[in-house]
């Protein structure tokens, strides 16, 4: 096993020693460690043009524009009567049960992948892949759930000027037992309502997040396994030189090319990331958008007012997605930790 790793190895840098030779001019030009691939960047740009073509959605479909809105709540009314949509509702089946628990959706599909693939029998790579799901979940956990005290969600809503609605009457009244309320969840709980103040969407986030991290977890590890597209990530040695990342593989592409890619883990995996990719559709069309009408004489202008939470649950996201899969591939400290999707 050791001298077919050494093998492996010797056979990468031979080839990594060739894509460096002056003679090949005609090489495909090697990535940036500090950017995500062409083809990653392929995959990324799925999600704001999930988000952008939601919300124009959102501004062009009569029965979107007509539906009553709440802006405080950032949904259109409950009511099925007068709901545009059934996915504009909270109570629709995909959002309780997948989205509401999508974290544990992800963790579900990532562990059933890794665990049954053959390209991760190696219980070094199980561990490395283990240590990355690690850190993409204690992100989640402090952007949305606790961060030593509020979730940031929660911390920047309250440090750009939102309150609980309800606090603030009671406080005018006497009374702040309600006005230390510093969660969207305690707000809620005490009968109030979040108001003011930039809320990150948690969904979009925890959406973008969770498929972003499937695709790189699970798409680099068959990329490889197949052999159908060539290793384009670059990393940073410790002596400095830049080298692709078959250098510290201890398998060659292809080695399952005669075999299934996928395998029954990563069709899970790839159904959890379709859906979530649906239920962002959903969210940009039906969520954190909304329209004021102005009534002029004889005419109803509708002026669009466009909330960019959205957009900040989607920056947060791949603020996220960088440091977890981007950093480790020019700092070799953390690469030797946590390693790369696929080696």
């Amino acid at each position: 096993m050791v001298t077919t790793r050494r093998a492996a190895r010797a056979a990468a840098e031979a080839n990594d020693t060739v894509m460096d030779s002056p003679s090949r001019s005609t090489s495909t030009p090697r990535s940036s460690p500090f950017l995500p691939t062409p083809l990653e960047r392929a995959g990324l740009v799925l999600f704001p043009a999930l988000l952008v073509f939601g919300t124009v959605f959102s501004i062009i479909s009569p029965q979107t524009r007509a539906a009553p809105y709440d802006p405080i709540a950032q949904s259109h009314l409950q009511d099925p009567s007068v709901s545009p949509s059934y996915f504009a509702r909270k109570s629709n089946i995909f959002n309780v049960l997948f989205v509401k628990r999508g974290w544990a959706w992800i963790t579900v599909a990532f562990f059933v992948f890794v665990f049954s693939h053959p390209s991760t029998t190696d219980t070094g790579r199980r561990v490395r892949a283990s240590l990355r799901w690690v850190a993409v979940t204690t992100i989640w956990f402090l952007v949305t759930q606790w961060c030593f005290g509020p979730a940031l969600i929660d911390r920047g809503f309250r440090w750009t000027g939102g309150r609980c609605e309800l606090a603030r009457r009671e406080v005018e009244f006497g009374s702040d037992t309600v006005g230390d309320k510093v969660t969207a969840v305690a707000c809620k709980a005490a009968g109030g309502r979040w108001k003011g103040g930039h809320d990150i969407s948690g969904h979009v986030f925890l959406l973008t997040l969770g498929t972003a991290f499937l695709m790189q977890e699970v798409g680099w590890a068959v990329l490889r396994w197949s052999g159908k597209r060539n290793e384009e990530r670059c990393v940073v040695m410790t002596d400095g030189a830049l080298k692709s990342a078959n250098v510290e593989s201890d398998t060659s592409l292809g080695e399952g090319s005669e075999r299934p890619a996928l395998g029954l883990g990563g069709k899970f995996a790839v159904g959890v990331m379709g859906l979530s990719a649906w239920m962002l559709l959903m969210t940009a069309i039906y969520f954190h958008t909304w329209f004021e009408k102005v009534r002029k004489p004889h005419v109803v202008v509708h002026v669009v007012i466009a909330n960019d939470s959205k957009f900040t649950g989607l920056l947060t996201a791949a603020t996220a997605f960088y440091v977890v899969y981007i950093v480790p591939r020019f700092v070799p400290a953390v690469r030797q930790v946590i390693g790369l999707p696929g080696i």
